[in-house]
């Protein structure tokens, strides 16, 4: 055989191993194969010592034959010939019988010397299996004595000395059809089994497997969602459990994908929407001059839908196009931040604080000011009349001193069912007609960027309740 025949050889012997070594199915071949021959191991051991007792009864049967035959003659004896006929037909080297109240003998002249005795009447399941090996595995070809009662009278003792090897040797032919029957049946069985795991098994696990490395390759193609099938056990659960998580993602990534083109639309529209408003300003400032009843009238409702407009578009792309901005940390006391907050709240609501003008920050000052700004104004143009930001330490688990915890109460009319089950979803959470509900989600997004959280403790008819807990010191270091 030349080399390349060779290589290809060894490259066929590899991918069978490969094959058998990371199949599933060509492993539950082996393991039922290996699990029935172990089992017909435990039944090899009883059917041997089994084996050699029902030979053992065979020759004591042929030596009760034997010493019938003195029983036709009238003193008991034989002829020399006839005797080492009838020893021979039993193959046997003596013969010895014993009957209630009689013992008759037909013995050879010289019997050999035995190498064990065995009584089969006498003994108990163990002992018949350990006697049972012990011939199987002899290699010297010993003589014999054994005793046992006659298979055709019970009451009537056998006593013969034998050649083993006979005996060994059927044991051995017996063994080997054992062996043979057994791995008949571990292949039968196995491949029976075979059949039915990878028809009910192995099959459906394989579809599953290739199904999510197609969708993998391109989750946002709907027609790669698997169909699950009719079986109502684990596998039909478990495809069924993947087709709904594969139309869960295809749906979150059909989302993001209208949403990033949202954002890229709003950044592209930034430039001309900036003029337009630019001047719509120009314009509203020059009407604002103007001496006219009814224009003077008008123009505080357009700059203030103007002033709306901007904010929206603000708010939009800070969210849609940039994310969250990097945190640049300083110290800073957290009373002048509120102050500016309370100096822009619409519609005439109050903020007061309480315990909060000395507390210090290791923070980003402006987010800091975006995070209390969003939440005083979201309860001022939800019908809020009085904000109050309120110190609780009380509230810190064990009393965490590196955080400061502060209540966010507002007397407005509550948040609506709607709302409350879109709390923090942009575009979703808005509380009043016409919002985005992008107030709270920066707001959260900006609080836990700094390490701290923000949750809602209560709302109903006489208002809203959050709660925030922001960092004394940022989880950064300043630069």
């Amino acid at each position: 055989m030349n080399e390349p025949e060779m290589n290809a050889g060894s490259s066929r012997t590899d991918s069978i191993w490969s094959w058998t070594v990371r199949s599933l199915s060509a492993r539950l071949l082996i393991l039922t194969i290996a699990f029935v021959m172990l089992a017909e191991v435990l039944i090899f051991a009883p059917s041997v010592a089994n084996f050699r007792v029902t030979w053992i009864n065979e020759k004591l049967g042929a030596g009760h034959l034997a010493i019938l035959a003195l029983d036709a003659t009238p003193d008991g004896m034989v002829s020399e010939k006839l005797e080492m006929e009838l020893l021979h037909q039993a193959d046997a080297y003596s013969i010895a019988v014993q009957r209630v109240g009689a013992k008759l003998a037909l013995i050879n002249d010289m019997p050999p010397t035995v190498d064990a005795s065995y009584d089969i009447r006498n003994t108990n399941a163990f002992m018949l299996i350990m006697d049972a090996f012990s011939t199987l595995f002899q290699v010297q070809d010993r003589k014999i004595r054994v005793v046992g009662r006659s298979p055709k009278d019970p009451t009537t003792v056998v006593d013969l000395i034998i050649d083993e090897a006979p005996l060994r040797d059927a044991m051995t032919a017996f063994a080997w059809r054992i062996f043979l029957l057994s791995l008949g049946i571990s292949i039968f069985t196995a491949s029976l089994v075979y059949l039915a795991l990878q028809w009910f098994l192995v099959r459906p696990m394989r579809r599953m497997t290739r199904n999510m490395v197609r969708f993998a390759e391109n989750p946002e193609d709907e027609s790669r969602i698997i169909m699950p099938s009719r079986r109502r056990d684990e596998i039909g659960r478990a495809q069924q459990e993947l087709a709904d998580l594969q139309r869960g993602l295809h749906s979150i990534l059909a989302q993001k994908e209208h949403l990033a083109a949202l954002g890229t639309a709003v950044a592209k529209i930034n430039h001309d929407l900036k003029g337009i408003l630019s001047t719509a300003l120009v314009v509203s400032d020059r009407l604002e001059q103007s001496e006219d009843p009814e224009v003077k009238r008008i123009t505080p409702t357009l700059i203030s839908s103007i002033d709306r407009a901007v904010a929206l578009c603000t708010q939009t792309l800070d969210y849609v196009g940039t994310g969250t901005p990097p945190i640049r940390y300083q110290h800073f006391e957290l009373g002048p931040v509120l102050e500016e907050v309370r100096q822009t709240l619409p519609n005439g609501a109050i903020l007061s604080c309480e315990g909060l003008d000395r507390l210090e920050l290791d923070a980003d000052r402006d987010q800091v000011y975006r995070i209390f700004s969003n939440l005083a104004r979201n309860a001022a143009e939800a019908g809020a009349e009085a904000i109050t930001l309120v110190a609780s330490p009380d509230h810190a688990p064990a009393r965490d001193n590196n955080a400061i915890w502060i209540d966010v109460k507002d007397n407005g009319p509550g948040l609506p069912p709607r709302a409350q089950a879109n709390l923090f979803k942009p575009f979703k959470g808005s509380a009043r007609s016409g919002g985005t509900g992008l107030g709270l989600a920066i707001a959260r997004e900006l609080i836990r960027a700094h390490g701290g959280d923000i949750e809602m403790l209560e709302t109903g008819a006489t208002g809203t309740t959050f709660r925030l807990c922001l960092p004394k010191k940022g989880g950064h270091t300043r630069a």
